[in-house]
This record gives structure tokens, C-alpha cells and sequence, in this order.
């Protein structure tokens, strides 16, 4: 039951410059919904979904990006009630849950009973973060592609993305077409650094989402081949470089899966350090 003067409801352009402020409470943690808000003004036809918030009086104390991924901002295990409902109703949209892990989780506790079985449950991912240039020297090799590396690099991101996800992302509706465009996006963007041999592509990562305070990390993937030569070291130490030297972005976050030992080992000797834990539902 909402409280007096509490109010949950959808947010709009005119809202944008106190949501950005709420997600800028805990810039890093919360890229994504803050990226999202600067690139779409709020604007549902540009979101592809909505953003929803909970004030007290006229204040916007708590939100909610809800699209393609739902996460919560700004949010304490107390305030997902406001918005248990809202979500519920566009469970159908929603592909991932993902955000600090005791707010997913309580969440999830809500609404588990009217929602459909998540087909993987990641409950503790380690957030990390890097302020400074490693001290790993970084992979000379490493750069940003180009629009004709698409045809060696698409294949690279198919299995990264699989081998990730569990399921290709060549099965959606368009045989691959809109994870083709997503590439072919970051390429343009300049959001997309790898390194080639004669076989393809040896290492990648792409910057997902950029602030003036943080550029979040995804993607990032060794060939099976060249695994174990300590690649991911050296080429994250190149990205961390480009993001930092260039920037772009003040500081450089991921998440990764509690179980990915070889990989929380390499973030540990490029320099990143854990800050916080994230929760991650895929359906």
C-alpha cells in the first residue's frame, strides 16, 4: 500500500533530469538505466519500454527501467513492492532481470508465483570496477574494428554470446538480423576493440553503455584455441587503455559469474576490483 503523498508512476522527458539524478546516486552501478535515460530522454517511443519511478512528496526516490531488462535503480529490498505490479504486467517484454542482488532478489520473491521459470538464476555476480591503467601492459594488438572486420567479427560475437547466454542469437525472429545491426552498431560507435590472427578473431570486448562516469564492459571473449596464453589479461589491460586514455569514461565496470574462475582471476590481475554484487535472471 503506498504511503501518504507516495506516488508510483511512468516517467517522461519532462522527468529525465531527476531520473538522471537519481541513477547518478551510484553512477557506476547504475550505467545502464543512466546511459538509457541520456540516450532516450525518457521518450517511450525510443526506450521500447518504460521507466517507472516512486516518489515521496516531489521527490523521485526509486526507479525501475523496464524493456527488454528490467532494473531496478535506486532501489532497496523495500521499495520493489512499488513496483511489483508495474512489472507483472510487462513480463512478457522482459528478457533479463539484473541489478544489486538483494533488489533482484526481492523482487523476485514478489513475483516468482505469476511469472514464468527463469531458464538461469546467476544470483551473485561480482561487480567490479578500475580507475587507473593497469599495470598489466596492454595487447599492442588490440583496436578498435572497423566496418570491414564485421565478416570475421560477427561469428566471434555469435559464439561469445552462445557460449554465454546459452542460446544463439541467431534464433530470434530475424535469423540474426537485429544482433548483426547490434554489432554492426558498436563497430560505429567505436565501442568494439579486437584483436585478429590469420584464423579470425584471437580477443574482444565491447563497451556496452558510456556515462561521463563510467563505460560498462561486455562481451569480452577469447578464441578456444588461444585460451590459457593469458589474453584476456593483456587485451582487457588494452581496453581499459582505450576507455581511460581516450576519455571516454572516467572509470571501466563489468559483472562477471561467481562460477567464472579463470575469468574473476584475469579482472583480478588487470586491476579491477570488486564493488558490489549483481543478481541476473534470464527468461
Amino acid at each position: 500500500m503506498l504511503r501518504t503523498r507516495e506516488q508510483v508512476r511512468v516517467l517522461g522527458p519532462g522527468d529525465r533530469d531527476r531520473f538522471v539524478a537519481l541513477a547518478e546516486q551510484d553512477p557506476v552501478v547504475n550505467v545502464f538505466a543512466d546511459y538509457r535515460a541520456r540516450l532516450t530522454n525518457l521518450d517511450e517511443r525510443w526506450l521500447g519500454g518504460q521507466v517507472w519511478g516512486r516518489f515521496e512528496g516531489e521527490e523521485l526516490v526509486a526507479g525501475c527501467h523496464l524493456g527488454a531488462n528490467l532494473v531496478p535503480v535506486q532501489c532497496s529490498p523495500d521499495d520493489v513492492g512499488a513496483f511489483a505490479d508495474v512489472a507483472l504486467r510487462r513480463r512478457g517484454t522482459v528478457g533479463t532481470m539484473v541489478g544489486p542482488h538483494d533488489v533482484v532478489a526481492a523482487l523476485w520473491d514478489l513475483v516468482e508465483a505469476r511469472w514464468s521459470r527463469p531458464r538461469e538464476i546467476r544470483l551473485r555476480q561480482p561487480h567490479l570496477e578500475m580507475h587507473h591503467l593497469s599495470s598489466v601492459a596492454p595487447a599492442a594488438d588490440v583496436r578498435l574494428t572497423t566496418p570491414g572486420d564485421l565478416e570475421a567479427l560477427y561469428p566471434a560475437c555469435v559464439a561469445m554470446y552462445t557460449e554465454e547466454v546459452g542460446v544463439s542469437p541467431e534464433n530470434d525472429a530475424g535469423g540474426g538480423d537485429l544482433y548483426r545491426a547490434r554489432v554492426q552498431q558498436l563497430i560505429g560507435r567505436g565501442w568494439s576493440l579486437a584483436s585478429f590472427d590469420e584464423h579470425g578473431v584471437v580477443f574482444k570486448a565491447e563497451i556496452a553503455c558510456v556515462t561521463p562516469y563510467a563505460a560498462q564492459v561486455q562481451g569480452v571473449w577469447v578464441r578456444p584455441d588461444r585460451r590459457g596464453q593469458g589474453l584476456s589479461v593483456s587485451g582487457m589491460a588494452a581496453v581499459v587503455s582505450h576507455v581511460l586514455g581516450s576519455g571516454m569514461a572516467p572509470v571501466v565496470s563489468l559483472y562477471v559469474n561467481e562460477w567464472n574462475a579463470p575469468a574473476r582471476a584475469a579482472y583480478e590481475r588487470v586491476g579491477f576490483e570488486q564493488t558490489a554484487t549483481f543478481a541476473t535472471l534470464m527468461f
